[in-house]
């Protein structure tokens, strides 16, 4: 079967190819359908330097119970999400990197640990588990915590996963099938049809339908994957940039932690992510992450680099001997409340955006709530954490992508 061309019919369009672009693309076709995924640089947003957490437990903040109960629930559908993953992407189980053994919250002095203990009395609230321990049995489970921590809890249901290896699995599952096409395009606009999103048109004037879009099919849908960048194309919906960096390191496998450690040094939150040891006994470890409301950049500023560095080694003092390889920064899709926009927006329209810190965590509540969007009648819902506001009317939204 041939892929589908530009100009011709295609069930579904998805805009963005980040994690979670190519999760509503791998879903479509799933359920059958022929898919589009427009992105003229497939994970180079967020997802590029997204760390991987799974942490909707230490993520959890007053005012955003809703959301924390989301991951939740979301975080319990990863390992299943994962083995199907690596089974369409023939990959060996455990190439995605999932680690289910647990994250270690530290504070560096008397005013963290206060902290600490509060957010712990949150957890208890929404039922989320942890379990404050003492700084000695901190350092027994991670013997590379430095000298200064004053207070300390175990969180046994927060996880990680590597992200790079995620996107690289649905890149190949999506390329590789036979009614899929991945256009290395930006999305300019939004082509309505009395009220329906009727395609999308981009930035050589090429028009990427959805087989007639005229609203009452469901497989004949846009979905909105495009990170902060959603805004631009359909004002309806609101996300905006949130800058962040992470580095990388590469460290001795018996140097760093062993296991993902999130701390807060003189209020200022640092997490430690390492990744499984090498053949070379070697291991790359994220540390992260800055969180700024300001315009969205690729550049990273000096005064972040040694922000970052500077708490993590206060906690893992180890951290010294491993080599700098990589600084990242990229623009998280925030919303006014941080919470996800997910369902139908309007007619032929589903937005799949907005997912800020938790696009990682996130994915297989997107992957459980696209199943039934894309395989029921429009109106139809999944328990998605927000009901998208609708657009405006109107025939053709001109708001280029950045």
């Amino acid at each position: 079967m041939e892929h589908v061309r530009a100009g011709e019919p295609a069930a579904i369009v998805v805009v963005g190819a980040g994690i979670i672009g190519l999760t509503a693309a791998w879903r479509a076709l799933l359920a059958g359908a022929s898919v589009t995924v427009l992105d003229p640089a497939p994970g180079d947003g967020a997802t590029h330097a997204a760390a991987g957490m799974l942490g909707p437990v230490m993520e959890a903040e007053f005012g955003e119970e809703r959301l924390a109960r989301t991951g939740a629930r979301s975080v319990r559908l990863w390992p299943g999400f994962a083995a199907e993953l690596e089974q369409a992407a023939r990959l060996a189980p455990g190439t995605l990197g999932l680690d289910t053994r647990g994250t270690l919250a530290v504070a560096y002095d008397a005013d963290d640990a206060a902290a600490l203990r509060r957010r712990l009395t949150l957890h208890r609230t929404l039922g989320l588990e942890s379990e404050e321990i003492s700084p000695a049995q901190a350092r027994d489970r991670e013997p590379a915590l430095g000298p200064r921590v004053a207070g300390a809890a175990w969180i046994p249901g927060d996880h990680q996963v590597d992200p790079r290896a995620v996107h690289r699995a649905l890149l190949d599952v999506v390329r590789a099938h036979p009614r899929a096409h991945l256009a290395e395009r930006t999305a300019t606009a939004l082509t309505w049809n009395d009220g329906t999103v009727s395609g999308v048109l981009d930035d050589t004037g090429t028009r990427w339908g959805t087989a007639g879009g005229d609203g009452r099919s469901p497989s004949r849908t846009v979905v909105l994957a495009a990170g902060h960048a959603s805004a631009t194309l359909y004002p309806g919906a609101p996300t905006r940039a949130v800058p962040g960096t992470t580095l990388r390191l590469d460290a001795d496998a018996t140097a760093g932690p062993s296991t993902v450690v999130r701390g807060t040094v003189q209020g200022r939150p640092v997490y430690v992510v390492p990744r499984r040891a090498r053949p070379d006994g070697r291991r790359e470890i994220v540390v992260g992450a800055t969180s700024d409301e300001r315009a969205a950049t690729t550049r990273t500023r000096a005064g972040d680099v040694f922000a970052l560095l500077r708490d993590a080694r206060a906690l893992l003092p180890a951290l010294d001997e491993a080599d700098l390889v990589e600084t990242t920064t990229r623009s998280r899709p925030g919303t006014p409340d941080n919470t996800p926009l997910l369902g139908r927006a309007a007619p032929g329209l589903v937005l799949a955006t907005g997912h800020y810190r938790g696009g990682i965590l996130l994915a297989p509540h997107t992957a459980a709530t696209l199943d039934t969007l894309l395989t029921t009648v429009p109106g139809a819902t999944a328990g998605e954490p927000a009901d998208p506001p609708h657009g405006p009317d109107t025939q053709e939204s001109p708001c280029p992508t950045n």
